[in-house]
């Protein structure tokens, strides 16, 4: 297999598009304008068809290159409309063209040389009553009781009111940069891959959201988050079961992005979630490299 590496004003958009939409396993992080907002100037190893890609999240320290996973962005790597096999999985990581990287395979990238991460996946085909069975007990008393106080769901809420909400929040996590979550979220809209929701408490404040990447059949739940109150009423619970309302009976997947931290893990377990790792892949991490994402 001949692969291509090919800077950005290389890449064929167009047949890119194409291939990632074309893709058993496609997902929304690989199309251009994602990537375009998430990681500019990104480059891509490609075979003269198009029919396996792979997009190189670029950055430049020290007139120094490398390869770094973008913000709000869990899984790129390896996209074909073919099975894909390991071996070529190792053409492609041997053909990384810069020393240093760290990058998120896929799910269907598995490679010896990478670690897996979890990914909670929920299958939306079932009718809801079915999905609501596998829900933990845990899970069903926070529903009731946020339905209890009353909560309004509301999807389409302006991104301004989002952003709003997602800067005041105490957060434990690594923080978003305002300019790229707006860029993204409005380029989201405009390209109808993204789709916020709202719970609003019964004096009409905000006090959670979701902000949700949609391709395919899979949704993406990309950005939640909760203020004080909203931690306190479970409104989240209330939020993501009215989510799963929406979609059921359909050839969706509800991705719930995973998480290393365990009580998240429990939260989306107790939907009846089922692990689908992703594969981080690791080399060459300089010092200044590394503290730089630390800081970023």
């Amino acid at each position: 297999m001949e692969l291509l590496h090919l800077r950005n004003n290389e890449i064929d958009f167009e047949r890119w598009d194409t291939a990632i939409s074309n893709a058993y396993n496609s997902i929304a992080y690989a199309f251009s304008w994602y990537l375009d907002v998430v990681s500019p100037n990104w480059e891509a190893l490609v075979t003269s068809d198009y029919k396996y890609v792979m997009p190189l999240p670029v950055k430049t320290k020290y007139k120094i290159p490398y390869l770094v996973q973008p913000a709000l962005t869990q899984q790129l790597g390896v996209f074909s409309d073919n099975k894909i096999s390991r071996e070529t999985i190792d053409i492609f990581i041997k053909e990384i063209p810069y020393y240093s990287y760290e990058i998120n395979l896929n799910a269907e990238n598995y490679s010896d040389k990478a670690t897996a991460f979890p990914n909670l996946m929920l299958d939306l085909q079932d009718i809801y009553d079915d999905i609501r069975n596998h829900y933990s007990k845990n899970t069903i008393r926070n529903i009731e009781k946020a339905e209890k106080l009353n909560l309004q769901i509301q999807f389409g809420i302006p991104k301004k009111k989002f952003i709003e909400l997602y800067n005041e929040t105490k957060k434990n996590y690594h923080v978003v940069k305002t300019e790229l979550l707006e860029t993204l979220i409005e380029i989201g809209i405009e390209n109808k891959q993204i789709e916020i929701a709202g719970v609003y408490s019964n004096e009409n404040k905000l006090i959670a959201a979701g902000c949700f990447l949609i391709s395919g059949e899979r949704i993406i739940n990309l950005l939640p988050v909760s203020n004080n109150e909203g931690k306190s009423s479970s409104a989240m619970f209330l939020l993501i079961n009215t989510l799963i309302q929406r979609n059921c009976n359909q050839q969706k997947w509800l991705d719930f992005e995973g998480s290393r931290i365990e009580g998240v893990l429990r939260f989306y377990r107790g939907f009846g979630a089922e692990n689908q790792p992703y594969y981080v892949l690791k080399r060459l991490r300089p010092s200044f490299i590394i503290n730089k994402m630390q800081t970023k």
